[in-house]
């Protein structure tokens, strides 16, 4: 993660410092880009909770006003079934069977038992209703159960995002503490260096300046000293040489060490940067992943209450077509009953009419007989009496 050149000078070591700056920048800039997805997320799953509510609310009550408009409907052709069988009881003189149907269930009726009908009516009726209302009622748990489900979901994954992300920003925290270390020794190791490379200068220096003297005393005492003051004056030569030499090879082998350790530290922030760059990531995938499975899930059971709506709409569909189906059953017998009753009626009437009428046709006609069967007996009699 850090492009950096090691070596000794200062510029180099400030170039080292801005690098590490620009990579905390990319840092938070990276975290930032992961919490606004992971915000995104979340509230695209939120939005996501609410069209289901809104979707189960809106099927709920889609089945209750469907409930509600059957209960009636039933009601209503049973009220009137019921008055249609007590007008026929009631209205029937004869002590002959009725068949009549009801719901759907065929009942002998006679005059005697129009309690025990409608007490049959009312039973039907009552185990439709609570067939009706037990249908309901499951399906309002189900719905029930599927939001609670859905809820429970969006808020586990939500703590689990939180969490991921509190992780993140944890993590991204320590690694930019220890960049902000990692920067504190490389200038301290700068300043160090500095104040070395001037002590070491200043020392050359003044070796420098203590040779110069020693060479130009030695120049101007050699002829007056003795040959061993000018061996001591080299001697002192000498270990001035060898102390500036190991000075220099000590100064030497500390700034190697400061490079290592930089060098180290810099592969530590490295790895660490990489950690929590594939940490991110597999948090990110793993996030997805735990949507894309809520999704198939509330996919499935928005399915699954789709299908149990329509189930129950084609029951409710079904019985209210056998309602209306033997409604019209109930009232094509009426009607024909009435139809027979007015027939039987009328060909009575007409047929005792007729019958009169025939009977009133021979009476005459046989009167009109006997008075001529007496006019012709009183002629043959008056011919009888004339010829005699």
């Amino acid at each position: 993660m850090f492009s950096t050149q090691i070596s000794t000078t200062c510029r180099t070591k400030t170039t080292i410092t801005l690098v590490v700056v620009v990579e905390e920048e990319v840092v938070v800039v990276e975290v930032l880009v992961v919490v606004v997805v992971v915000v995104v997320v979340v509230v695209v799953e939120v939005v996501v909770v609410v069209v289901v509510v809104v979707v189960v609310v809106v099927v709920v009550v889609v089945v209750v006003v469907e409930v509600e408009v059957v209960v009636v409907a039933v009601v209503v052709v049973v009220v009137v079934e019921v008055v249609i069988v007590v007008l026929l009881v009631v209205e029937e003189e004869q002590e002959e069977e009725v068949v009549v149907v009801v719901v759907g269930v065929v009942v002998v009726v006679e005059k005697e038992e129009v309690v025990v009908v409608v007490v049959v009516v009312v039973v039907v009726v009552v185990v439709v209703v609570v067939v009706v209302v037990v249908v309901v009622v499951v399906v309002v748990v189900v719905e029930v159960v599927v939001v609670v489900v859905v809820v429970v979901v969006v808020v586990v994954v939500v703590v689990v995002v939180v969490v991921v992300v509190v992780v993140v920003v944890v993590v991204v925290v320590v690694a930019v503490v220890v960049e902000v270390v990692v920067v504190v020794v490389v200038v301290v190791v700068v300043v160090v260096e500095v104040v070395v490379a001037v002590a070491v200068g200043v020392v050359v220096v003044v070796v420098i300046a203590v040779l110069v003297v020693l060479v130009l005393l030695g120049g101007v005492v050699v002829e007056v000293v003795e040959v061993r003051e000018v061996v001591v004056g080299v001697v002192r030569v000498l270990l001035v040489l060898i102390i500036v030499v190991v000075v220099a090879v000590v100064a030497v082998l500390i700034e190697v060490i400061v490079v290592v350790v930089v060098v180290v530290v810099v592969v530590v922030v490295v790895v660490v940067v990489v950690v929590v760059i594939v940490e991110m990531v597999v948090v990110v995938v793993v996030v997805v992943l735990v949507v894309r499975v809520v999704e198939v899930v509330v996919v499935a059971l928005v399915v699954v209450i789709v299908v149990v709506v329509v189930v129950v709409v084609v029951v409710v569909v079904v019985v209210v077509v056998v309602v209306v189906v033997v409604v019209v059953i109930v009232v094509v017998v009426v009607v024909v009953v009435v139809v027979v009753e007015v027939v039987v009626v009328v060909v009575v009437v007409v047929v005792v009419v007729v019958v009169e009428v025939v009977v009133v046709v021979v009476e005459v006609v046989v009167v009109v007989v006997v008075e001529v069967e007496v006019v012709v007996a009183v002629v043959v009699i008056v011919v009888i009496v004339v010829v005699l």
